[in-house]
C-alpha cells in the first residue's frame, strides 16, 4: 500500500442482521488533505468511519494507515495509531469543566491518586495556541456554547495525539459564523501536517473545506471527484442519485385568522438570567413565520415556553384564544401544538424504543392505538410502516428497529413524519432540517409548506437564515430576547435580516 495515503480502507463490508450497511466500500485519504466523505441520510458514512475508529468491526475488507495494515478492534486502538473522532452527538461530561473533559481517562498522574493539572494545562494552551483556539479551560461544559464545546472534542483528540481526525456531521449544529470559524480551523490544521476526514452532506462547506470528496449511495460507493472540478449541482445528484431542486416553490400565502398569540413574554434560563424579555408576536392560519437570530439570543426559551417544557415568568401565550402559558406538554399537544425539537435525541425520541413505538409517543393513549388502556400493536405497527415509507426513513422496514440504530438524519426524518401525522394547528419546527441531506431537505421544505397550504400555522425556528427565507412569509428577527422587527419575506434580504440579527438598524 501507498506510504503517502494517511487512510486506505480497501473492500469494506458490513451487515447488521440481513441488512448491508456497506457493500465493498473503498476510501483512500491522502496525507495532509480535507476528504469529504457525502452520502445521504443512512447511506453508511457513520458506519465506515465507526469501523476506521474502532466503534464497528468490519465483516470483510481491509484497513491500512501510514502504508501498514492495521488490526483496530476498538477506539483504543484507534487512538494509539493516531486517529481521533469528533462525534455529532458530542461525549462531554457537562458537569465538568472543559479541562476534566479533555484530560478524562488520559490524566497526567504526580503522585498517589493525585492528578497533575498544571502539566495538563500547559499542554492543552499550548495546543490552544498551535491551532488558534480560544478556550476557557475552568468552564463547565454545560456553561459554553455548541460550537465551543465542539472545539473541546477537537482539542481533547488532538491531546491523545490525534494526526488524522474524523469529524461527524461538525458544521450540523453549529451558527453561520461557528462554521466560517471551524472551516478556518481546519485549514490550519491540515498546515500542521494533520489529515482531516469529515462526513457530511452539506454541499457549500464541502466546496469551502474539502480537497477530494468520495460520494456513497445505499452503501456502496458512487465517485471520488477533486473539489475544485466540480460544484454544488453536480455532487447533490451524484449523493441522491436524481437532480435536485435547490429552489422552493411556493404559492401565495392565504393569511387567515390568527392562532398563536405571544404577548409580553418574559422567560429566564436555569441561571435566572432573562433570556426572552417582553417578546409578543403573531402567527396566523396558513402562514409560516419565521424567527430569524444568532443562536443564545432567547430561541431556546422561547420554543420552550411556547411548548410548557420551561415556566414563564409572565406575559400570555394563547392558541384559538386558549391559554396553554405554563401548562405542561400534554396541554400544548392537546391544544394543537405539534413540535419538531432541536435536539432529536434529548427530546425528540426515546432511543431505546422502536420506531414504531416513538411514532405514538404522544397519543398512545388515544384510538386507534389504544383501547380500554391496551395497546393495539398491529395498528402502531402499521402507522410506523406507513410513515416510514411516506417519509423515506432508511433502512427499509426500520419500524421495529430501535430509535437509538438509525441514523442521525432518518431520526430526524421519523420526527417529522410523527409530528405532521399528529396533525396539529400549530407546528413548531426547530433546526427542521439539522443533519439533513439535500434530498431529504427538499422534501421537508416540501412537507412544511403542504402543512401551511392547509391552513395550519408554521413557526419556524431556524439558524439557517437561508431556510428561514426560503420557507417563510414573514421574518421575525430575535435581538437579545425580543423581537425587533418582523418583514415580508418579499422584502427581505440577508444583508438586511444579518444587519437586525446583529442589533443594528432598527434594534
Amino acid at each position: 500500500m501507498d506510504a503517502t495515503y494517511a487512510v486506505e480502507m480497501k473492500s469494506i463490508s458490513k451487515y447488521f442482521g440481513g441488512f448491508c450497511a456497506l457493500d465493498n466500500v473503498d476510501l483512500c485519504v491522502q496525507k495532509g488533505e480535507i476528504h469529504a466523505i457525502l452520502g445521504e441520510n443512512g447511506a453508511g458514512k457513520t458506519t465506515l468511519m465507526n469501523i476506521l475508529y474502532g466503534f464497528y468491526e468490519a465483516d470483510s475488507g481491509e484497513v491500512w494507515t501510514n502504508g501498514q495494515k492495521r488490526e483496530i478492534k476498538t477506539p483504543k486502538d484507534a487512538i494509539s495509531l493516531g486517529i481521533g473522532m469528533v462525534h455529532q452527538h458530542f461525549m462531554l461530561v457537562e458537569t465538568y469543566t472543559v479541562l476534566q473533559n479533555i484530560i478524562l481517562g488520559d490524566e497526567h498522574i504526580k503522585g498517589p491518586g493525585v492528578i497533575d493539572y498544571k502539566k495538563a494545562k500547559a499542554e492543552i494552551k499550548k495546543l490552544a495556541e498551535d491551532y488558534h483556539f480560544n478556550i476557557d479551560l475552568d468552564a463547565k461544559i454545560q456553561d459554553i456554547t455548541v460550537g465551543m464545546q465542539q472545539r473541546v472534542e477537537i482539542i481533547k483528540a488532538l491531546y491523545r495525539g490525534a494526526d488524522i481526525l474524523i469529524l461527524d456531521e461538525p458544521t450540523s449544529v453549529l451558527t453561520p459564523q461557528e462554521i466560517e470559524e471551524l472551516i478556518d480551523i481546519m485549514h490550519n490544521m491540515v498546515q500542521n501536517v494533520k489529515t482531516i476526514i469529515i462526513i457530511t452532506h452539506k454541499l457549500a462547506e464541502i466546496m469551502k473545506s474539502a480537497d477530494t470528496c468520495t460520494v456513497i449511495r445505499r452503501g456502496k460507493n458512487i465517485d471520488k471527484v477533486a473539489v475544485a472540478n466540480t460544484c454544488e449541482k453536480d455532487l447533490a445528484e451524484l449523493m441522491v442519485g436524481r437532480a435536485v431542486e435547490f429552489t422552493v416553490e411556493k404559492q401565495e400565502c392565504r393569511r387567515g385568522s390568527a392562532l398563536l398569540q405571544i404577548d409580553g413574554l418574559v422567560v429566564e434560563d436555569d441561571r435566572k438570567i432573562k433570556k426572552v424579555d417582553g417578546l409578543s408576536l403573531e402567527l396566523f392560519e396558513g402562514e409560516i413565520l419565521g424567527i430569524a437570530g444568532v443562536d443564545g439570543n432567547g430561541q431556546k426559551e422561547l420554543f420552550e415556553a411556547v411548548t410548557s417544557l420551561r415556566k414563564a415568568k409572565s406575559g400570555s401565550i394563547r392558541i384559538d384564544g386558549q391559554d396553554i402559558q405554563n401548562t405542561s406538554p400534554r396541554k400544548t399537544f392537546e391544544a394543537g401544538i405539534s413540535v419538531i425539537p432541536e435536539d432529536r435525541q434529548k427530546s425528540g425520541l426515546v432511543l431505546d424504543f422502536t420506531i414504531a413505538e416513538n411514532m405514538v409517543l404522544e397519543k398512545v393513549q388515544n384510538a386507534p392505538f389504544s383501547k380500554h388502556g391496551i395497546l393495539d400493536w398491529k395498528v402502531i405497527r402499521q402507522n410506523a410502516d406507513k410513515l416510514t415509507k411516506e417519509y423515506d426513513v432508511r433502512p427499509d422496514g426500520s419500524a421495529g428497529m430501535r430509535a437509538g440504530a438509525l441514523s442521525g438524519g432518518n431520526q430526524q426524518k421519523a420526527i417529522i413524519a410523527r409530528e405532521i401525522s399528529n396533525d396539529g394547528r400549530v407546528l413548531v419546527a426547530v433546526q427542521p432540517t439539522r443533519g439533513l441531506d439535500v434530498g431529504a431537505i427538499e422534501f421537508v421544505h416540501n412537507a412544511i409548506l403542504s402543512e401551511r397550504d392547509k391552513g395550519k400555522g408554521v413557526l419556524l425556528i431556524s439558524l439557517e437564515l437561508d431556510e428561514v427565507l426560503k420557507l417563510s412569509d414573514r421574518v421575525a428577527v430575535i435581538y437579545n430576547g425580543r423581537i425587533v422587527n418582523i418583514i415580508d419575506a418579499k422584502d427581505a434580504d440577508e444583508k438586511r435580516i444579518g444587519l437586525l440579527m446583529a442589533g443594528g438598524e432598527g434594534a
